[in-house]
């Protein structure tokens, strides 16, 4: 199926065109003719002769744009004069920066921001170094942490490629938690080298979150600094990703009238989010899971590439001993969750599937089959693309999740935080709103992050993780 055009590849074109009747409509023909998405159109110049205009229009892909430009060379009476990728202009000179949230405009502001007041404040936190927390920006700052090995679909581009990607991380902790994150991009792939840097670096973060690094070496990074360090660590790739895989199936469940303990679910794809995913199931009480790779189904008795984590997969999961290629664990399935590569689910295979399937075709960009394609023989649909109906994006989970931790001074992550916080997002979407089109609420809905915050806090009082008492607020009275 053809990918649909995305802001993602969406060029401005300037051109000089002729001034007479009918030369716009040419011009947006070609375009059309092109496969292009035209959006806005706007005046920078006009003239007797001449009209200089620009024009938005979005591409499939690179190659795309630029034939979508070449076919305009080849109108008369037109002329490309400039040709700018919105994307790369976005990303120009970086996404984020540093604000002061006090003026330094006097001597005063600088003697009690800097030399000599602050000496006072520092001898406090060496008193003690909880108060670090009220008195610095550690209260509101988590390291989003990457070696760059699993970025996104690119795989491993490195840390100075990684970094455009942790910047637009950084930008939805702020935008949507009120969050202060900062890119720290490794040039090492070393679990130990990453392991000590992390903890080196932590005095001066609230938390850390772990981000595109490969598996299995994430799996260890993650439990070592869970284990040595005391704030929370999150690696949003597993957690983040299970967290909305959950609260979106909880909804569908609803729409479906199934229950969570009778359901039979196949997940592709035994990563690092196929395995998070996995195991948040499990704890939401589904019993029978079978994990899939691009070797077959994951069981106890297979020998081909099985590593630590597919073995541990493989030891709590397939209850029914299942063995085979895809298509025989989807036989009779209600859930299919894809977080693998494209194209590998077929019509075939979810017309052997239980009724009112639910499939969740999570490869980025391109899903595991395409929605067009698995049309009426899905109940429900969701991919984790923002062009379709029920985006499965982690954007709903993480900046509330760490808003949470950060508020209730979490020493820890645990099941019971990420249960609570897929619970809070299904939630925002309500029963009376329910439908196949709309499982999930949406990265634009307000109500998303302080909702999981809410509850991700809560969750962390009610098992002992929070440092900080519940309902305390922090005021100018309060210094410690």
């Amino acid at each position: 199926m053809a990918v649909l055009p995305s802001a993602s590849y969406s060029l401005t074109i300037r051109l000089q065109i002729t001034n007479r009747p009918g030369m716009l409509g040419r011009v947006a023909s070609a375009i059309g003719a092109a496969g292009g998405d035209i959006g806005a159109v706007d005046l920078v110049e006009p003239g007797r002769e001449q009209i200089l205009r620009d024009l938005t229009v979005k591409a499939r892909d690179s190659e795309h744009g630029q034939e979508i430009v070449n076919r305009l060379r080849r109108v008369p009476g037109v002329r490309v004069v400039n040709v700018s990728d919105r994307t790369f202009l976005l990303h120009l000179g970086g996404k984020i920066e540093i604000q002061n949230k006090a003026p330094v405009r006097t001597r005063d502001d600088l003697s009690m921001a800097y030399t000599p007041g602050v000496a006072r404040v520092c001898l406090a936190i060496r008193d003690d170094r909880e108060r670090a927390f009220a008195l610095t920006i550690k209260q509101n700052t988590v390291a989003v942490v990457t070696d760059g090995t699993a970025v996104l679909g690119l795989g491993d581009i490195g840390p100075e490629a990684a970094l455009p990607v942790m910047e637009g991380k950084a930008m939805l902790f702020k935008e949507f938690a009120g969050v202060d994150a900062f890119p720290v991009c490794l040039a090492t792939r070393d679990v130990d080298k990453i392991v000590e840097t992390v903890k080196l670096i932590a005095p001066g973060f609230g938390g850390v979150n772990l981000e595109d690094i490969a598996a299995p070496r994430c799996f260890e990074i993650e439990k070592r600094l869970r284990k040595e360090l005391e704030i929370p660590v999150f690696h949003d790739d597993q957690h983040g990703t299970a967290v909305v895989v959950l609260a979106a199936l909880l909804n569908a469940l609803r729409l479906v009238k199934k229950e969570v303990r009778k359901i039979r679910v196949v997940v592709t794809g035994v990563g690092a989010a196929g395995t998070a995913t996995i195991r948040i199931l499990q704890a939401s009480g589904v019993r029978d899971i079978v994990g899939v790779d691009e070797f077959g189904i994951i069981h106890t008795k297979r020998a081909q590439e099985m590593d630590f984590n597919k073995r541990s997969v493989a030891a709590s999961t397939n209850p029914r001993r299942l063995t085979g290629r895809l298509a025989d664990a989807v036989k009779g399935a209600d859930v299919f969750i894809g977080l693998s590569v494209p194209g590998i689910l077929t019509v075939r295979d979810l017309r052997q599937m239980a009724r009112d399937p639910i499939v969740f075709a999570m490869a980025n960009p391109t899903p595991e089959i395409q929605p067009e394609e698995a049309g009426t023989h899905a109940r429900v649909m969701a991919t984790g693309r923002s062009d379709y109906a029920n985006q499965i994006n982690n954007v709903l989970c993480f900046p509330g999740f760490f808003r949470g931790l950060l508020d209730s001074r979490a020493r820890t992550v645990n099941d019971e935080m990420k249960l609570a916080a897929a619970r809070a997002i299904a939630a925002c979407a309500s029963r009376s709103e329910l439908s196949e089109e709309y499982i999930i609420p949406s990265v634009f809905n307000k109500n998303v992050a302080p909702a999981v915050a809410r509850e991700v806090a809560r969750a962390a009082h009610a098992t002992g993780a929070a440092r900080r008492r519940r309902r305390r607020r922090l005021d100018s009275s309060s210094l410690s």
